[in-house]
C-alpha cells in the first residue's frame, strides 16, 4: 500500500457549497483580524520545544508576513474587506531586529526577511525595497540548501516575479543538479537527497521553470502500484521509514505536492495516479493546511483539473474545500483560537476554498 489509512480521514458527506465557503473564508480573515496584536502569536501545533509559544513570527510560511500576504490576496479578490493596513506592520518588521532569533539572518523567501520584502513590494511598491530584495538574491545563490524555504529556488521564484535578474542564480542551481536528476541539500548538518517541492527536487525544478529534464527524473523515481503512484521524501528511502512509521501523502512529501507544483511537467499518467492516490488516501488527519494538511493536497486535484480539463478533479477538491473548513472549525473550537500562518494553518485554507470557489488555481507560490 502507498498510503497509511490511518494518517487520513473520509471526506466529510457536507455538499459543495459555495455560500458555505464564503462563510469560512470571511470567518477565517475576521478571527485573523482580531487576534492582530503587533502581529499573530503562534499557535500550540507549530510550537517546537525550543519555542517561545509568546513569539510573533515574521516570516512568510509561519508568520506574520504569510497572513498579510493571504489577507490581501483574498481583499483583491473579492472575498473580504480588511480593516486594517498592513503595510506599517511590514515596514516595522523590517526596520528593526526580528522578534525571533532563528529568523533573523535569514535571506530566504519563506523563512527569511526576503519573503517579508516580497509581501511589502506587493502592496507599496519602492526602488530601495526592490533593490534590497536583488541583493537577498544574491547572497542565496551559492546556499548549499538547494531548496524553496531558505535557498536560491526560492530567492529565484521572488526575483523572476519581480523581474529581477536571476540568471546567476538558475545557472549556480542548474550547475548542482547531479546525474540523476536530483541535488543533495545540505539541511542540518546532514545531505540528504529530498524529492519534495519544500526541500528537495520538486522545488529546484519548479525554479527552474520549463524543465525537460524533470519529466524524465519524475518517471525515474516515481514507486507505482496498482495504477497508484506516489513519490518517497529522500531518495532511495522506505515509504513508511519515519518517525512514527506513516508513509506520508501530503503536499511537502509525496503524491500531493509533486502533482500540484510539477503536474504540467510529468508524465500524464503519473499525474493522474498521484492524483488517484491522493482521492483514495482521503483528507489528512494532521489538519486543513496546504504544507501538510487536506488544502495542501487539495491543489493536486485543481493542477489536474487545468491538465485535463476533466471536471471530476474540481468535484473532489471542492469535497476535499469543504472537508478543510470543517477541520478549521474544529480545530478552533478545540484551541480556542485560530491558526494564523499561510502555509501549516487557516490562512492557506482560506485560499484554497476561495481557488475552488473560483474553479481553479494554484498554491501561492511564491
Amino acid at each position: 500500500m502507498l498510503f497509511t489509512p490511518a494518517a487520513h480521514e473520509a471526506p466529510t458527506d457536507e455538499p459543495w457549497s459555495a455560500e458555505t465557503a464564503r462563510r469560512a473564508i470571511a470567518a477565517i480573515a475576521a478571527d485573523a483580524e482580531d487576534a492582530f496584536d503587533d502581529g499573530w502569536t503562534m499557535h500550540p501545533a507549530d510550537v517546537e520545544p525550543s519555542d517561545d509559544p509568546a513569539s510573533r513570527w515574521r516570516s512568510l510560511y509561519l508568520g506574520g508576513a504569510g497572513v498579510v500576504d493571504a489577507l490581501t490576496r483574498l481583499e483583491r479578490r473579492g472575498f473580504v474587506e480588511l480593516r486594517r493596513d498592513y503595510v506599517p506592520y511590514l515596514d516595522a518588521l523590517l526596520a528593526g531586529p526580528s522578534p525571533v532569533p532563528e529568523e533573523g539572518s535569514e535571506p530566504g523567501l519563506w523563512m527569511g526577511e526576503t519573503g517579508v520584502r516580497l509581501v511589502l513590494q506587493r502592496l507599496a511598491p519602492s526602488r530601495a525595497n526592490l533593490d534590497r530584495i536583488a541583493e537577498l538574491i544574491a547572497a542565496t545563490a551559492q546556499d548549499e540548501r538547494w531548496e524553496l524555504m531558505w535557498g536560491s529556488p526560492g530567492t529565484i521564484l521572488a526575483g523572476r516575479e519581480l523581474g529581477l535578474d536571476v540568471a546567476a542564480s538558475v545557472e549556480l542551481l542548474r550547475s548542482q543538479r547531479e546525474a540523476d536528476g536530483l541535488w543533495t541539500q545540505q539541511l542540518a548538518g546532514r545531505s540528504t537527497r529530498y524529492l519534495g517541492p519544500a526541500h528537495g527536487f520538486a522545488g529546484c525544478a519548479l525554479a527552474l521553470g520549463d524543465d525537460a529534464a524533470a519529466a524524465e527524473t519524475l518517471r525515474r523515481f516515481a514507486i507505482e502500484e496498482d495504477g497508484l503512484v506516489t513519490w518517497s521524501p529522500v531518495e532511495g528511502m522506505r515509504l513508511d521509514a519515519n518517525g512514527d512509521g506513516r508513509i506520508r501523502t501530503q503536499w511537502c512529501h509525496g503524491a500531493p505536492g509533486m502533482v500540484a507544483t510539477l503536474g504540467h511537467v510529468m508524465d500524464e499518467e503519473l499525474a493522474l495516479g498521484g492524483g488517484e492516490l491522493t482521492w483514495l488516501a482521503g483528507p489528512l488527519e494532521k489538519g486543513a493546511g496546504l504544507c501538510h494538511g487536506t488544502a495542501g493536497n487539495g491543489y493536486a486535484f485543481l493542477a489536474l483539473l487545468e491538465l485535463t480539463g476533466d471536471e471530476r478533479w474540481l468535484t473532489r477538491a471542492r469535497a476535499f474545500a469543504m472537508h478543510a473548513a470543517g477541520q478549521v472549525e474544529q480545530s478552533r473550537s478545540e484551541h480556542g483560537r485560530g491558526r494564523h500562518t499561510l502555509w501549516t494553518g487557516d490562512l492557506g485554507t482560506a485560499l484554497f476554498l476561495a481557488d475552488c470557489t473560483d474553479g481553479g488555481g494554484t498554491l501561492p507560490l511564491p
